[in-house]
């Protein structure tokens, strides 16, 4: 049994792969690297470059392996539907050409979910239509990644979504097999839910096949939720704080991966703003070193 732990772009502020404000690709990379990571993720498709000969390359120089690939896209809104399939199927391929094995599945930000993110008893609900249609969205998705390409694939619930909250993801777990769609398990996005990351895993650990590593900042997220912050200015108000540093109990964490015998990837995920003043290698390197101090 081995646990690696990697990292991802967007703990260099890379949400969007035509945002302007993004690093280059390489010193995302290379950072990476020096902060003691071994592998990392592809960042939304099109940051990285889509020849593997040319990432291919770049991974090799930095020594690291490429992880998985998310597909961070509006799965709620059937009018985008192109967008997520080609997004989605690019991303397949990305994937597969590099030996990784994860795909990633996170139903994008949606106005009618931001203002009420953190808080279940308030957030829209879909109609029970809409719902149907965007858990077979979903669906096929994961059969595609699945079963035309190999590939182990993970639902991520993410603030604003709709998948947020827990009942949402026990739903569609429920409603999707578990053949063509595991869970990709986020810590943060949990706890930002208003519910517990090591209760969930405890009950859901025989379906996690992936994990995120986010720790979040309590003072910092209750004046969000009761702000209504935005999911992006929150992240500027660092919600998303170094591991070990927040709410998220992680060496609890720890012991319920290695009860369950878990072998594979745990990504670290600090989701910044790159407008700031910060360092998101200083940032990765704490989380590395924090990682290493309770035994990962």
């Amino acid at each position: 049994m081995t646990i690696r732990i990697g990292n991802a772009p967007c703990s260099w502020g890379v949400e969007f792969a035509d945002d302007p404000r993004n690093p280059d690709w390489r010193q995302v990379l290379s950072e990476c690297a020096a902060a003691g990571y071994k592998g990392i993720e592809l960042g939304p498709i099109g940051f990285m470059p889509e020849d593997p000969e040319i990432l291919g390359e770049a991974l090799a120089t930095n020594d690291l392996t490429l992880i998985g690939g998310v597909v961070f896209r509006p799965f709620h809104d059937p009018s985008k539907w192109d967008e997520v399939m080609d997004a989605a199927r690019r991303t397949c391929k990305a994937l597969v050409a590099h030996g990784a094995r994860h795909l990633v599945l996170i139903d994008s930000i949606s106005a009618r979910r931001a203002p009420t993110a953190g808080r279940a008893d308030a957030a829209v609900q879909m109609y029970p239509s809409e719902w149907a249609a965007f858990r077979n969205r979903i669906s096929t998705v994961a059969r595609m990644g699945a079963e035309e390409y190999g590939l182990t694939v993970g639902i991520h619930a993410h603030a604003a979504g709709f998948i947020d909250f827990e009942p949402e993801l026990e739903r569609l777990l429920a409603e999707v097999d578990e053949s063509i769609l595991k869970i990709c398990f986020d810590t943060g996005h949990h706890s930002y839910a208003g519910f517990d990351p090591v209760a969930f895993m405890r009950r859901h650990m025989g379906r996690i096949s992936y994990m995120h590593f986010k720790d979040i900042d309590p003072v910092v997220k209750a004046r969000a939720i009761a702000a209504s912050t935005g999911f992006y200015d929150a992240c500027g108000q660092g919600i998303f704080c170094n591991l070990g540093t927040g709410d998220v109990d992680f060496p609890t964490v720890r012991q319920i991966l290695l009860d369950a015998g878990f072998d594979g990837w745990c990504t670290v995920e600090q989701d910044c703003d790159p407008t700031l003043d910060i360092s998101p290698v200083n940032d990765a390197r704490k989380n590395r070193e924090y990682l290493s101090s309770i035994g990962f």
